[in-house]
């Protein structure tokens, strides 16, 4: 580090937080005292972020909500950085975003899945869908279309849910497909997550650690899902990967520590202890 680096800039942490399930109940509740501590890390002069697989526009109000302003967050599980322009009429700009071409990948799902509902994100954040979705789970803007339109258009994510598998069926289907031209996650029921091949969480914080010159040992990464996998093995090298309390089995060997669940307020208790 430059010799003029300070004491508090050579003590900050890195410190990406999930959503839902993380900072957020399920309910869409975020308890007082995680919010209460995400600020303290912050007035500490940690770089306190979010890395979540929602779009931008289901990211941003909960960043609002938070009360913090990162100079990074990770949206679409890796597949946009935005950064931080107060100029900007949200606050912050795209600094990168990975795209890909999603019609090899439906069409082999779809050959698998025959009654899935799918949506295709854009890279302006906005979902084209096919079936139908949770209410708020695609954020303002989306339009329904028939199944087709979905193959011409880049992509930044893809989902597909599936309600009438229960979870195990789902995850031999998607494991018998052989995706392996890009990157996908299962979710906590028949959801699957499909981004740009090789990106994902973990691959998009690094390029902002790198940006921020926080060391590998100093970042702290917090999430319960299997999209939180590559994330929390990444921090799990040098620093810290905590998985919640209520995280599925393979998503806590993935990390190397383990705080409370969501609930319980588990955020809050890790790092009122930073």
């Amino acid at each position: 580090m430059s010799p003029r680096t300070t004491r508090r800039e050579r003590l900050r942490w890195l410190i990406a937080l999930d959503i839902d399930g993380t900072v957020m109940c399920e309910d869409g509740t975020i308890q007082d005292d995680v919010r209460s501590q995400i600020n303290r890390a912050a007035s500490l002069g940690h770089e306190v972020m979010i890395a979540t697989g929602r779009s931008v526009a289901m990211t941003l109000p909960v960043v609002d909500r938070l009360g913090i302003t990162p100079k990074y967050i990770v949206c679409s599980n890796g597949a946009i950085t935005l950064k931080r322009d107060p100029s900007a009429p949200l606050g912050y700009v795209r600094d990168l975003v990975e795209t890909f071409d999603p019609s090899e990948v439906l069409t082999t799902v779809r050959a698998n899945l025959r009654s899935a509902n799918y949506a295709v994100e854009d890279e302006d954040g906005l979902s084209r869908y096919t079936g139908s979705f949770p209410d708020g789970a695609l954020g303002a803007g989306s339009e329904k279309v028939e199944f087709d339109d979905l193959l011409t258009q880049r992509a930044t994510r893809v989902v597909v849910i599936s309600p009438e598998h229960g979870l195990e069926d789902f995850l031999e289907i998607v494991d018998e497909m052989g995706l392996h031209k890009v990157s996908y996650n299962v979710g906590w029921t028949a959801w699957l997550d499909i981004a740009p091949d090789g990106v994902n969480k973990s691959t998009a914080l690094e390029r902002v650690r790198g940006l921020l010159k926080v060391p590998r040992s100093r970042v702290l990464a917090v999430g319960d899902g299997r999209n939180d996998i590559d994330m929390l093995e990444w921090a799990s090298v040098s620093g810290r990967g905590v998985a919640m309390g209520q995280a599925p089995d393979e998503v806590k060997a993935a990390a190397n520590e383990l705080t409370a669940s969501d609930l319980d307020g588990g955020v809050a208790r890790l790092l009122e202890r930073l």
